[in-house]
């Protein structure tokens, strides 16, 4: 009798939480915006109100967030999907910048460093963000740059900062007063006991404003000389990789000790490409390539679909260890495997993704226990080939640290959100994760742009990963990874999170809370979550070895699950809030409305009509 109550009981518990979420779902029939902050979401309500698409309504909530300083900048980087209705297709939108002239792995070793540093113009990789806009808009959108920048620049001109940014901005003083432009803009009380400014305070930027105007002015001159809409876009494009607003980037970001160099700037493009998918039971799950982790969640929902997950029962010990191992063996093929495709050695992409490799990863999961051993399997196999590496994975082994995780790390990871979520009744979807030139940031000069750190996603040591080894050119691989879902030839879900390596744990468990549990959007990204550390960190400092057995789990965890839990050998830590901020639009065909979902972690918030 007791193995038919527990289930019951566990499934019941997901229905009694429908009543309790703690923030509402969004309902909209003509258009949603979500994004990270309160008046970036008002920025996209507004370009939805003057005529404007999805892709419209994202570049602005876009702008706004880079703007507001919401963990990004406007020299981070942009990656994007946006299902076109016109053509039926999901186009990913590549605007990740590159390593910069000078940038090696015999560089950054002569420095005595593993990976290349954290913070600074050193670890600066070339600006993505204002050209990935530039290309939406001008491949996608309606609207014009002056049009969409406008809320941007008006917040640029002065807003009321929150307490969270502000208070970052606090935080990081120490670092922050060793780079003069970003001194001169985040501390205005300088020598004061609080030098940033306080909640409230109306934050200004001119160089930054000057910069958006800039590009603003370069777009409606190319209108007044006879160019279309797109052919105006480019030239503001062009302007700030290859005019006066890159030249003073560079020398800002040179003279701080920067490598990035004016052919840099002018001879990246951003990349419009073509996602990788796996079916889930019916649904097409969409993803950014391998240049970002995203694969490694339509791996570990490979490896899932070989199991009864309901049969398990919501957040049973052997649901969570299901998880756990799932997750666990897909970003151990993350680790060593993925990397920038347009630079050899090639990745095995078709094995790693194949039905066939993750039913093999599946039968290696061990039921009594946590597997401290598990490394990158071998997917060469599976798409006609052999292994070129599989004598380098058995020689490294499985290297551990010995250091428990960083509970600070991994709040600061979760501290507000970026990301952009817009979908409109034409037909229009936008998922974005946009990042980089976070808090504490390194201004370039006087253009109020702060540079990306995104450079210590890259690897030194080839053992570690032979396809992500930092050299001039290339893209690191990153964790920016948004989601779409298409069901029946039509979107599904629409969702994205920050939160490094956890952002494709979150998005798994919320993609499976709505598919396996039946889940509302509100309630799924609400849901708790488990986070594995058995991999390696994609940020931070040196330590970056996985933790083998690792796991944060919900405070609301019962006692009898954790006693499970650490019997089959994990260690366990707990929080409230067990997953980044997510943010989610589900598609209501049956009543012909959007469902929007906004996370309670965070400064979240979405508009619908």
């Amino acid at each position: 009798m007791k193995k038919l109550i527990v289930p019951v009981l566990l499934i019941l518990s997901v229905h009694l939480c429908a009543q309790k979420t703690q923030k509402p779902p969004l309902h909209g029939k003509n258009w949603m915006a979500i994004t990270g902050k309160p008046l970036a979401a008002t920025a996209g309500s507004m370009i939805f109100q003057q005529g404007g698409n999805a892709v419209d309504a994202a570049c602005a909530m876009l702008a706004s967030t880079c703007t507001m300083w919401d963990v990004l900048s406007w020299g981070g980087e942009t990656q994007a999907l946006i299902y076109n209705p016109k053509t039926g297709k999901v186009i990913a939108i590549n605007a990740l910048g590159v390593a910069p002239t000078g940038a090696t792995a015999e560089f950054f070793k002569g420095k005595g460093m593993l990976y290349p540093p954290q913070y600074g113009a050193l670890a600066a990789v070339t600006p993505g963000t204002p050209g990935g806009l530039c290309t939406m808009l001008a491949e996608y959108g309606t609207m014009s740059l002056k049009q969409v920048l406008a809320p941007a620049m008006q917040l640029a001109d002065g807003y009321p900062i929150e307490a969270e940014t502000a208070n970052s901005m606090e935080r990081g003083k120490k670092l922050i007063t060793q780079w003069p432009y970003s001194k001169a803009v985040f501390l205005p009380h300088a020598g004061e006991k609080r030098e940033a400014p306080e909640a409230g305070e109306i934050f200004r930027q001119k160089d930054l404003l000057s910069t958006l105007t800039r590009m603003v002015e370069t777009e409606q001159e190319a209108l007044k000389k006879g160019k279309n809409r797109k052919e105006a876009i480019y030239a503001a494009y062009d302007r700030f990789y290859k005019g006066d607003i890159g030249q003073e980037f560079v020398r800002g970001c040179q003279e701080q000790g920067g490598l990035v160099t004016m052919n840099d700037l002018s001879n990246w493009k951003v990349k419009i490409e073509e996602p990788l998918k796996v079916n889930y039971k019916g649904i097409d799950v969409y993803k950014l390539a391998h240049w970002t982790q995203g694969p490694s969640m339509l791996q570990a929902l490979n490896i899932l679909e070989n199991f009864d997950l309901k049969g398990m029962g919501y957040n049973s010990t052997k649901y969570m260890h299901t998880l756990y191992q799932a997750m666990s063996m897909s970003f151990a093929d993350r680790d060593f495997y993925y990397g920038d495709p347009a630079f050899a050695p090639e990745e095995p992409m078709k094995g790693l993704l194949s039905k066939e490799y993750a039913k093999d990863r599946a039968a290696q999961i061990k039921w009594d226990r946590n597997d401290a051993n598990i490394g990158p399997g071998d997917p060469y196999p599976y798409q006609g080939g052999t292994n070129p590496y599989i004598a380098q994975i058995k020689k490294n082994g499985t290297s551990y640290s010995a250091t428990p995780p960083n509970v600070e790390y991994m709040n600061q990871l979760w501290l507000g959100t970026t990301s952009v979520e817009a979908a409109d009744k034409e037909g229009w979807v936008v998922s974005v994760t946009p990042s980089g030139g976070w808090l504490p940031a390194c201004i370039a000069g006087k253009t109020g742009v702060g540079m990306s750190q995104r450079m210590q996603s890259f690897v030194t040591d080839p053992a570690l990963n032979p396809f992500n080894v930092v050299e001039p050119g290339k893209r690191p691989r990153v964790t920016l990874t948004p989601t779409l879902a298409m069901k029946d030839g039509k979107p599904f879900m629409a969702f994205a999170v920050q939160g490094g390596d956890t952002q494709d744990q979150n998005l798994l468990q919320c993609f499976l809370n709505v598919v396996e549990w039946g889940m509302t959007i509100q309630e799924a990204v609400e849901a708790p979550n488990i986070n594995t550390d058995q991999l390696y960190l994609s940020l931070g400092g040196e330590d970056r070895k996985p933790k083998p057995g690792y796991i944060m789990v919900n405070s609301n965890t019962p006692e009898f699950t954790r006693k499970e839990l650490r019997q089959m050998g994990y260690t366990l830590s707990y929080e409230d809030r067990s997953s980044g901020p997510i943010n989610a639009i589900w598609f209501d065909w049956t009543h012909g409305s959007f469902w929007g979902g906004s996370s309670n972690h965070g400064e979240d918030y979405g508009i619908a009509w």
